[in-house]
């Protein structure tokens, strides 16, 4: 079942272009990466987006759509979404190893193989952000960065760390069982909805459904069990705390008030780790910012980028 969104129209009517690309990896081997290519591409501004864990590039559609859609000026930004290797459309990575270095090399890689002109900006949500923070602090060239729910310390810290430690166990008996099995347990719709339900904080019933329904459409749309189990691993093993220091391009934090996973003070300890960042709050939201609130967050997103910085 679909559920649609009041996003549907301008969704279908921004120019996208699907793009496989062929990224090297370890051992002289490549792996295909599928991409969504949005806007103008020869626009000024790059905005390269990285997705969260079991997510794809569905995820982060309406603040693409708030970026580009009504009232926007789509000429002057092209916004490129990838499928994390594993994930969606996206081959595992060759050598099958889905660690956070791994991902970082991918994406060193997806960049130079994109090439992309003039401005580039890397933007990654929840696990994309620790994606994003270790690749730049090990040198990925870019001139501005964007963390939207970043994980701002070790997940297991988090005001319902218990959550957490639940999602080890699930993970862990996934990774114990049978591979018929334990594909099953982690494709399971009741387990997936569970984890729908206690993120989403809106208390709209239509939001709801349909934010319920894209995990349905997507959570589980990955190439193996191996995959999901490293990518968890590397998400519950590090946090953007590590690598803050090292990032010295203009920085933005867009975090909520109501995240289970980082709480809001985390987030300003983050944001003094690091030499140049801006930390903008959205309330009433926790860690689907993405999905919950993307108008305020595009507008964070705008004003950062039209902040006059030299290159």
């Amino acid at each position: 079942m679909i559920v649609s969104s009041a996003y549907d129209k301008l969704l279908q009517r921004l120019p996208v272009r699907e793009v496989t690309a062929s990224v090297p990896g370890t051992d002289h081997q490549r792996t295909d990466t599928r991409y969504w290519d949005y806007g103008n591409p020869n626009a000024p501004t790059t905005l390269l987006l990285v997705h969260g864990f079991r997510g794809d590039h569905h995820g982060l559609q309406l603040v693409v759509a708030e970026l580009l859609g009504d009232g926007a000026n789509p000429a002057d930004l092209r916004i490129v979404a990838p499928d994390l290797p594993g994930f969606g459309g996206s081959a595992p990575l060759p050598g099958g190893v889905h660690s956070l270095a791994a991902y970082v090399d991918w994406l060193q890689e997806f960049v130079q193989v994109l090439a992309p002109a003039g401005r580039l900006v890397v933007l990654g949500h929840s696990f994309g952000s620790i994606v994003v923070a270790a690749a730049v602090a090990d040198g990925l060239v870019t001139h501005d960065v964007i963390l939207v729910n970043p994980i701002a310390a070790p997940a297991l810290s988090g005001p319902r760390g218990v959550l957490t430690r639940l999602a080890v166990f699930y993970y862990w008996t996934a990774a114990s069982l049978p591979d018929r099995w334990g594909y099953a347990l982690l494709q399971n719709r009741a387990i997936v909805r569970i984890m729908s339900v206690s993120m989403a904080k809106t208390r709209d019933p239509g939001l709801r459904r349909w934010i319920h329904n894209q995990h349905d459409r997507y959570f589980s749309v990955f190439a193996n069990r191996r995959v999901v189990m490293e990518a968890f691993a590397a998400s519950v093993s590090h946090d953007v705390s590590e690598f803050a220091a090292r990032i010295r391009q203009p920085t933005l934090l867009i975090a909520a008030d109501k995240d289970d996973i980082t709480p809001l003070t985390a987030q300003y300890r983050l944001q003094s780790l690091f030499p140049n960042a801006t930390l903008r709050v959205i309330n009433g939201v926790g860690h689907l910012i993405h999905y919950e609130k993307p108008k305020p967050a595009a507008a964070f997103i705008r004003e950062f980028l039209a902040e006059d910085r030299p290159a």
